[in-house]
């Protein structure tokens, strides 16, 4: 699939709350497994979506460093809960709570990647949207894109260190 520059439109696209997006990527993040639920939310079929890196449904508002923190954390073979937003093909937006996990096959090697997603409430998104906007804020500051990720994390790790808490912590005290 060629690239194409989606522009946010600010609406936010329809996602109910007893709904579960769920996915799963190769080692290297091409999604592999798309349901029908992040399919319809992201407004992509299976055959544009499916080989295709996760990062599709990025959104430019959020903070790469905690993809980052993601990445540090599911590689190591450990879980992580995050707040992410995404957008969908058309430009709309969506909020998730993302529950991320490695896939190990019988060796206990990492195989891929499998998450659930669900949607938050708006009060924690609230929470949430402050630090993301500092973060994206120290990114956009830096001279390059790689270097302004590196910045943020370190902001984001000082500021969890500040407060003696684990990510995971924080996002589920918010």
């Amino acid at each position: 699939m060629a690239a194409r520059k989606i522009t946010p439109t600010g609406r936010e696209s329809p996602f109910g709350e007893e709904e579960i997006i769920v996915s799963k990527t190769d080692l290297r993040g091409r999604i592999t497994y798309a349901n029908d639920v992040f399919l319809r939310v992201s407004g992509y079929s299976a055959e544009e979506i499916l080989g295709q890196p996760h990062s599709i449904i990025r959104h430019p508002d959020m903070p790469r460093c905690v993809f980052k923190l993601l990445w540090e954390t599911i590689e190591a073979g450990s879980e992580i809960f995050a707040y992410v937003l995404n957008m969908a093909k058309n430009g709309d937006h969506y909020w998730v709570f993302a529950h991320v996990t490695p896939s190990f096959d019988a060796s206990g090697r990492i195989v891929g990647y499998h998450s659930n997603r669900r949607k938050p409430d708006p009060a924690q998104i609230a929470k949430i949207e402050p630090l993301y906007r500092t973060l994206l804020d120290e990114e956009r500051r830096a001279e390059d894109r790689k270097q302004g990720m590196h910045l943020a994390h370190g902001k984001l790790a000082a500021m969890l260190q500040e407060r003696g808490v684990s990510y995971d912590q924080y996002v589920f005290a918010v």
